[in-house]
């Protein structure tokens, strides 16, 4: 298995998790806020840079392709958890339960289709980068927290994870429409 710089990105992605979760509850006088953000983003550019680079530089690979998206479920579940441990209540449980539920079965789902050799029907979608753009960026106002100017981080990042959780649905609508023949043809034909 080569380990190229794409590779290495997503390796950090998933690194940078643990510094994340003790930055998250250790206090940093008083710029813990503005650090955890900082990290996350650094984190979110990483997921874009890594696929550009081994697309640009052709050095896709299996692993990297497993990795990738198990990097970016791992950032957003952790991020999520930890925001509702913070703010707990319905108004953010609600769409970090959608978000990280539709994860775990679209990963599922592509196991699956993988297993028959169907996984071309539930590829990545655009829907699905919308899903996630959104995401990052409820997940970094949510954790920055504090308005900037006049600015309401906390509102943009509670409507934002919610236009989020509602791409997710639509996004695990079209996945399971396009494995339902799949899914339903009888396993005995």
């Amino acid at each position: 298995m080569p380990m190229n710089l794409p590779t290495k990105l997503t390796l950090l992605r998933i690194g940078i998790i643990p510094f994340f979760i003790v930055l998250f509850y250790v206090p940093v006088f008083g710029i813990s806020n503005y650090l955890l953000t900082a990290l996350y983003i650094l984190a979110s550019i990483t997921d874009w840079f890594d696929g550009y680079l081994a697309r640009k530089w052709d050095q896709e690979s299996h692993f990297g392709a497993f990795l990738d998206p198990v990097a970016d479920k791992l950032l957003v579940g952790v991020a999520l958890v930890l925001l509702v441990s913070k703010h707990p209540g319905f108004l953010l449980a609600i769409p970090a339960a959608v978000i990280i539920g539709r994860e775990i079965t679209i990963s599922a789902l592509r196991e699956w289709m993988a297993n028959i050799g169907s996984q071309t029907r539930v590829a990545v979608s655009i829907i699905g980068k919308f899903k996630t753009a959104a995401q990052m960026l409820a997940v970094c106002f949510l954790l920055f927290e504090e308005p900037i100017g006049r600015f309401p981080t906390m509102l943009i990042g509670y409507l934002l994870l919610y236009a989020s959780a509602g791409l997710t649905l639509w996004s695990m609508f079209l996945y399971l429409h396009a494995a339902w023949p799949s899914l339903t043809r009888d396993r005995s034909a």
